[in-house]
Formats: C-alpha cells, sequence, structure tokens
C-alpha cells in the first residue's frame, strides 16, 4: 500500500525519524486486517516513496558490500538494521552469488555477508 500526495513534505511526518512512524503505522495496518480477515498479512506500507528510496539506497550499500567481500576475500559485517532492510540487502546477496546471514539481537540485528564458498 503506498500513500502519495502531491506535496510529499506533507507525508514526511508520518515517515518520522528514519521511518519509525512508518513501521508503526505498517503494523498497526498489518494488525487491522489480520482483525478483519483472520488470516495474518505480508503488509507493505509505503508514505512518499520512503521504502523505494530506501530500497535505493540500500541495494547500492549491499552493491558496495558485496564488492569488498569479492576483492578482499573477508567476510563484511552491515550496521544494524529492521526487518524490511534486511532483507532487502540478503536479496541482493543472493543476487550476487553469495550468502548471507542476519546475527544478533533486535533491535541490533544486522547483516553479515560471506564470501562465495
Amino acid at each position: 500500500v503506498e500513500i502519495v500526495a502531491d506535496d510529499p513534505a506533507a507525508l514526511r511526518s508520518l515517515v518520522g525519524d528514519g521511518g519509525d512512524v512508518l513501521d508503526a503505522l505498517q503494523e498497526l495496518t498489518r494488525l487491522a486486517v489480520q482483525a478483519r480477515t483472520g488470516e495474518r498479512s505480508r503488509l507493505m506500507l509505503d508514505v512518499a516513496g520512503f521504502r523505494a528510496d530506501r530500497r535505493r539506497e540500500l541495494t547500492a550499500q549491499a552493491e558496495e558490500a558485496i564488492s569488498r567481500v569479492q576483492s578482499g576475500g573477508a567476510k563484511v559485517s552491515l550496521e544494524p538494521l529492521n526487518a524490511f532492510e534486511r532483507k532487502v540487502i540478503h536479496d541482493a546477496v543472493a543476487a550476487a552469488g553469495l550468502r548471507s546471514d542476519s546475527e544478533g539481537v533486535e533491535p541490533q540485528r544486522y547483516v553479515v555477508i560471506y564470501p562465495a564458498d
């Protein structure tokens, strides 16, 4: 679900710092859908293109880390990320033919990218 406006700045308060308000709105929306349908959903909420922009940033970050792993042969650990962000990294790593794992405990879970076997 994407919420857009003629003036995206008008929606920034729905995103919050680093997407924290957006994450809360997404969880509330997911819970409302579950209460109405009785089924768990994999709903993704985006406001003013925040998640789409973040996906592009994360993909670029993943590509840079993948390049470091491929050229140096050592594993690379990234900063803590939320589940959506880790999934974007894992997808980019898999597409590059490398392996990644999430380590740590929420909210400090992070992705480690390993060289090809």
